[in-house]
């Protein structure tokens, strides 16, 4: 193994291996691949500054939250059976759980409305965000057509004005989680 990484791991996890890799002259990591989204964002507060500081690669997955920030989805239907919300299994729960919720139906409304507003589709915005964090090497997007990624990877070529930076700033801050509001 010439390189090593972890995907969903906490700072403290990080910072531990770190410090054992280091005593013990073995490898280091040089990348983590944590979720990232405006609907999750955990991952700033701690883990994202510590990469930054140790020049470890962040590779996020997940930047339009399965789908969700992709705006197509509607709370009053019952997800359809081929998008990850409407598998019959372990993964489709787990999306449900995570992003099938009122207040999230509420919050992409409201991304939607700023998507809107500033002439950007929903999850070019999204994933042009994630980009702008400056401890993100690269995110992972995926689809299961072509057509997509048409949207996502317009995200390279949108630069986001500090307007609206601050306003998704705002309108995503509770899934900091933990930050105080000082």
């Amino acid at each position: 193994v010439r390189y090593i990484g972890c995907s969903n791991w906490m700072a403290w996890q990080l910072a531990r291996a770190i410090g054992r890799s280091e005593a013990r002259n073995l490898a280091v990591f040089v990348s983590v691949q944590p979720r990232y989204n405006l609907l999750f964002r955990e991952f700033e507060r701690e883990l994202f500054p510590l990469c930054l500081d140790e020049g470890i690669g962040v590779i996020p997955y997940n930047p339009i939250a399965g789908g969700m920030l992709s705006g197509k989805h509607d709370r009053s239907k019952t997800p359809e059976t081929n998008t990850r919300f409407g598998y019959q299994n372990y993964a489709g729960a787990m999306y449900r759980e995570r992003y099938w919720k009122e207040p999230i139906f509420d919050k992409v409304q409201q991304l939607q409305d700023l998507a809107n507003a500033a002439g950007i589709p929903l999850p070019t915005m999204a994933v042009a965000w994630v980009l702008t964090n400056p401890a993100i090497t690269s995110p992972i997007i995926g689809a299961s057509r072509a057509d997509q990624l048409d949207a996502t990877l317009k995200a390279l070529e949108v630069k986001l004005d500090a307007e609206t930076l601050e306003t998704l700033d705002e309108l995503t801050r509770e899934f900091r989680k933990g930050d105080s509001q000082r």
